[in-house]
């Protein structure tokens, strides 16, 4: 087992990677003293069959331990499900000692924290990923929900009392979760540490590659960089904007299809090469775009839905939360590990995301 530190202005919070760890979740418990009142296990209807038994007949200390299972799929961050949850803790009165347990991928973790964020203004909780995806995700206190008009548009900065990573938990996921959590790992070389890219381009040929100590390596080295970011600017004032590289254009595309019918995944990678053209062109270099997509398909990732087009993307694009007065703003890439937030005008990217339809076949 590994254990990082994540250090934030508000928290400071341990996160555990390792193997089956899951069973050792009340030891941890224990070693965080929070005198928890009781426990609220969140899950989804598909990770509830596999490991909500394991959580809680591994939390042998507690009597109160209250679970509800939400529909899987991003449809489950809406404001009726985050209604309904509310409603449980109050008819199970739980009170601002109990600890809510986000137990299950990136919608989860979003839900069930916003959740923590809100009861009582405010109660504990624990992250417990089990998808790839959700390394970036369970890092970092950002919660929230979904809005019809715009993705996690309504939310809190709240951080996790501790994240706990069972890589075990990973081994059940279907290969369009791996591939979709294995782009966030990919992001965070790309804007971050130019090492880690030659690492993972020469060590990870395929999906499979992820397993055993490369999975438990990667992982630590993509939370390594979203703790290092958000340590610097837990709120987004600054350079946590990094981490949304590929992530205008991926909100887009995942609005004008329907949340779900894309995985979050699929959507960044679309984005982070739709970033890197960008880029290309407003700096005027050449980062070896062509090289990027032969890379990117090796694992399968889409190509822009053409059926979507241009102007209906730009104007998806222009909701994205980090534009400002109606002007976008995108992460754009001058070197592989160094990025920056960039103002760029709407015809520039009309023109970009044409000439990217244009190739797709």
């Amino acid at each position: 087992m590994e254990t990082l530190t994540i250090s934030t202005a508000s928290k400071t919070y341990p996160l555990y990677i390792g193997d089956r760890i899951r069973f050792e979740i009340q030891s941890f418990l224990n070693n965080l003293n929070g005198n928890f009142s009781s426990i609220l296990i969140i899950t989804d209807s598909n990770v509830e069959p596999l490991f909500l038994n394991d959580i809680k007949t591994s939390l042998t200390d507690f009597e109160n331990i209250y679970s509800y299972v939400v529909p899987g799929g991003e449809g489950a961050k809406s404001f009726s499900v985050f209604y309904d949850l509310l409603t449980y803790a109050l008819e199970n009165e739980l009170d601002r000692k109990s600890l809510v347990i986000a137990l299950g991928g990136g919608v989860i973790g979003d839900l069930a924290g916003f959740v923590a964020a809100t009861y009582m203004r405010g109660i504990p909780f624990i992250q417990m990923p089990t998808t790839l995806l959700a390394h970036d995700s369970s890092v970092g206190g950002k919660v929230a929900i979904n809005h019809p008009l715009g993705k996690n548009m309504i939310g809190a900065f709240y951080q996790p009392e501790a994240v706990i990573y069972d890589t075990d938990m990973l081994l059940t996921l279907p290969e369009e979760q791996w591939r979709s959590g294995f782009a966030e790992v990919i992001k965070h070389a790309l804007i971050w540490d130019a090492d880690f890219y030659n690492w993972l381009h020469s060590e990870i040929h395929t999906l499979a590659d992820l397993r055993a100590e490369k999975l438990q390596y990667a992982l630590a080295k993509g939370i390594s960089v979203k703790a290092q970011v958000v340590a610097q600017d837990e709120k987004e004032s600054g350079i946590r904007a990094y981490l949304n590289f590929g992530h205008t254009l991926a909100h887009a595309i995942e609005a004008g299809l329907g949340y779900g019918k894309m995985s979050h995944g699929d959507a960044v990678a679309i984005g982070m090469l739709f970033a890197i053209r960008v880029s290309e062109e407003y700096y005027g270099i050449n980062l070896n775009l062509s090289k990027f997509k032969e890379w990117f398909k090796q694992y399968n990732f889409p190509q822009i839905p053409k059926e979507l087009g241009a102007d209906l993307l730009l104007q998806l694009m222009k909701k994205d939360k980090k534009a400002q007065n109606g002007s976008l703003r995108m992460v754009l890439m001058k070197t592989i590990g160094e990025v920056e937030t960039v103002k760029v005008n709407d015809e520039f990217i009309l023109n970009t995301l044409i000439k990217e339809l244009e190739e797709v076949q």
